[in-house]
């Protein structure tokens, strides 16, 4: 594994430290190891490593073309989530990545072929362009019409043979042009009048000339020296892709910054006072959502330790409060910021064991849970223990509420949900020392439970609330259909 900080355990904060001195290779192979040694882990933490990481890979990369910035980051997001499938936060930052790099290349395709057709290419375009241009009208008259013999025409008229262009459909047989009229448009400087031929050529002509007689623009004077070329409008309208794509990474990295934020904000919406609310694991998300709503609000949390893997982390955050942000999925730059506890905002917190949540729920107002991943089709991947929660508070119509940033929310369908559970150390459930036992049976333990959609009631997200049913419109506006499987093998 490359080295990281000397005297400091690998974390997210040491990469985050060596990111900036090593090489953009070291920094990935360092990455790949922190995963697959579960030294980084939980959303919050792989998801600011992807992008920090992304962006120091973009920012490394010397080529400007999208195609070859989409090529490298589809392969480096292919070697980061084949070293921890489980974090599928690693695989949704890519692919808003990509979508970043193929929006901006889109915008400049467009920008492009914009500028190509609004630059004129002629003097006579240049001129029609900066006019009102009416549709031309056909200057022949049908045979059918009295007006056909009507007027006397033009000596060259009979001369000039017809062509197919100056036959309108109906007067495939025999057509003539229509007499001109004898008025003539405005000349300009060292130009003799020219004749209008039909009324509807005043329209062609540029209105407001000056007495001077200034020809129109794009025009050459006859007397003077040429208009200096037009500078070209698609070069100076060339987008930077590189960094248009820089800054909608580090947009991603703001928004990953605030999302507990924009989350806590709709907390009065949905905690009214004297209510009783489930709860459950140490997500800082939910807790900075209780908190805020315990500034106006009085109610009681109710809150399951998540035994075994969660649950010394859980005691902590009841005590403490904010904890440190390597430990959860909470923000580093959070770490400053540390919240009291909910204890001391005046809120009666109670720890139960997760065998009493069936017991207590006929007394819970509202359950609120904190996903790990959140599937396409709305169903969620959280710690073990919030299967049982879900299911009991629908066998008490208990409203279930799940807070999740957008960045969670992942384009994969749970076609074999046993490939999204991942099993931890038996021993935190048995005891290594117990061995007669331990060899007489077979111990699991799964560190994630997975939730299926009916069970859960709404989603509260950094965009706001959003039933389960509307989720795949949010994936279809986050993520693009290329990108969804990353293994695949790209059709350019």
């Amino acid at each position: 594994m490359p080295s990281v900080v000397p005297g400091q355990a690998p974390s997210l904060s040491t990469f985050l430290k060596t990111l900036k001195s090593k090489d953009i290779e070291t920094s990935i192979e360092l990455f790949i190891s922190l995963l697959q040694r579960r030294q980084i882990r939980n959303s919050r933490p792989c998801a600011l490593a992807t992008t920090q990481l992304l962006l120091r890979v973009v920012a490394g990369e010397r080529t400007r073309d999208a195609q070859a910035l989409i090529t490298r980051i589809r392969n480096v997001g292919r070697r980061l989530v084949a070293a921890q499938p489980g974090e599928m936060a690693v695989g949704n930052i890519v692919r808003r990545v990509l979508g970043v790099i193929r929006e901006v290349a889109e915008e400049d395709q467009d920008q492009s072929a914009t500028s190509d057709t609004s630059t004129p290419t002629s003097p006579s375009q240049s001129a029609s362009k900066a006019t009102p241009h009416r549709p031309g009208i056909s200057s022949t008259i049908s045979s059918f019409s009295p007006l056909h013999h009507g007027g006397a025409l033009p000596h060259d008229m009979h001369a000039r043979p017809m062509s197919s262009g100056d036959i309108t459909p109906l007067a495939q047989d025999s057509a003539e042009q229509r007499p001109q009229l004898g008025a003539t448009s405005p000349s300009y400087a060292g130009q003799g009048p020219t004749q209008v031929t039909s009324l509807f050529g005043l329209f062609h002509t540029p209105q407001g000339a000056s007495p001077a007689g200034t020809p129109p623009p794009g025009t050459q004077s006859p007397v003077g020296k040429p208009a200096p070329r037009q500078k070209d409008a698609a070069a100076d309208s060339k987008l930077d892709i590189k960094a248009e794509v820089i800054d909608g990474i580090k947009e991603l990295l703001d928004e990953l910054e605030v999302v507990d934020s924009q989350i806590a904000e709709s907390a009065l919406d949905h905690i009214h006072s004297n209510e009783i609310i489930l709860t459950h694991t140490s997500s800082q998300t939910v807790q900075k959502f209780l908190a805020t709503a315990a500034r106006k609000r009085k109610f009681t949390v109710v809150h399951a330790e998540a035994y075994p893997n969660d649950h010394l982390a859980t005691h902590a955050t009841i005590v403490n409060g904010n904890r440190k942000a390597d430990d959860s999925d909470s923000n580093p730059s959070d770490a400053d910021e540390r919240w009291k506890p909910l204890t001391s905002m005046g809120i009666t917190v109670i720890l139960i064991p997760d065998s009493a949540v069936f017991a207590l729920m006929s007394r819970i107002n509202k359950v609120i849970l904190a996903p790990h991943t959140v599937l396409a089709n709305g169903s969620l991947i959280a710690a073990a223990g919030a299967a049982t929660i879900a299911r009991a508070a629908r066998a008490h119509r208990v409203p279930v509420v799940v807070l999740s940033g957008i960045y969670k929310l992942s384009p994969v369908y749970p076609f074999d949900t046993d490939e999204l559970i991942e099993f931890g150390d038996p021993g935190k459930v048995v005891p290594f020392e117990d061995g007669e036992f331990m060899d007489a049976v077979d111990v699991v333990n799964p560190i994630f439970d997975h939730v299926e959609a009916d069970l859960v009631d709404l989603y509260i997200t950094n965009l706001g609330a959003h039933a389960p049913s509307y989720l795949y419109r949010i994936v279809a506006d986050h993520y693009r259909t290329e990108d969804v499987d990353l293994l695949a093998k790209e059709v350019v």
